[in-house]
């Protein structure tokens, strides 16, 4: 399997359980319905864990645009692979976003609220304000991509920092390098303390594909995609992924000059 091909299935399983258990939970007349948001931040931690565990080996699970973009500012991948592999995400968000919308096609119907079937693709703010939106969307981010650097380095770098470079550069550091339960953890973590203000999107391949699929498909009421807002779980995040890179390198980690 090519890492383009295995970051296209790590992120459709990604959306496909992420998304999933958003319908579940917010759906009219599902089994999970009214569940909450611990089950929704569970969900999404696990859906994290299985795509990572599915494909880190192979492409070491990035799973995000902001994670590849943020890796490559730190100097630990290759820019030459950065657009492959956001391509392979996006496409797999939109993929996973129509696998969602077929798998829970009948409870769409039977749920009034459009903001409802919307939440089920992408994210939306609980106070709306660009500003403060985008800063909450780059925090969490940058906490995302900081912690799988630092968690990370120690763990599969030994000896020389040109051999941790070397080590780095193979292509295998990402979301799989600190392992699928550790990597959902943080996830999980990420969501119970900085997901209440916008739904920590924290990656736009997660808010833009199924964005894209709530727009194409014909859901039943679905009114508007919410296209004003959706900048900001996009730029928030790679402004975060970046920012997290250039960090890592400031404090000295492999792929900087000190």
């Amino acid at each position: 399997m090519s890492p383009y091909v295995a970051e296209f299935i790590g992120t459709f399983l990604l959306i496909l359980l992420g998304n999933g258990v958003v319908a579940n939970v917010l759906l009219t007349n599902t089994k999970g319905h009214g569940a909450g948001w611990i089950v929704i931040t569970f969900g999404w931690g696990m859906a994290v864990f299985v795509a990572v565990f599915c494909v880190g080996d192979v492409s070491g699970a990035h799973i995000n645009p902001a994670v590849t973009l943020g890796l490559a500012a730190a100097g630990v991948f290759s820019w030459d692979q950065v657009p492959g592999f956001v391509a392979a995400q996006m496409a797999g968000g939109v993929c996973g976003g129509v696998l969602v919308y077929l798998f829970y096609k009948d409870h769409y119907p039977l749920t009034g609220d459009a903001g409802l079937k919307l939440a089920t693709f992408s994210t939306a703010p609980q106070v709306r304000g660009a500003g403060s939106n985008l800063f909450s969307e780059a925090i969490a981010t940058f906490v995302l991509v900081f912690a799988v650097l630092s968690m990370a380095t120690p763990q599969i770098v030994f000896g020389t920092e040109d051999e941790a470079l070397a080590s780095l550069s193979s292509g295998q550091i990402g979301l799989g390098a600190i392992g699928a339960l550790p990597v959902g953890l943080l996830v999980f973590a990420i969501g119970l303390s900085l997901g209440g203000t916008t739904g920590y999107a924290i990656n736009p391949a997660r808010d833009l594909g199924p964005r894209i699929a709530h727009t194409l498909l014909p859901i039943p009421g679905k009114g508007d995609s919410d296209w004003g807002y959706s900048w900001i779980p996009v730029v928030g995040p790679i402004a975060g992924g970046i920012l997290a890179g250039v960090a890592y390198l400031a404090l000295g980690g492999p792929g900087s000059s000190s």
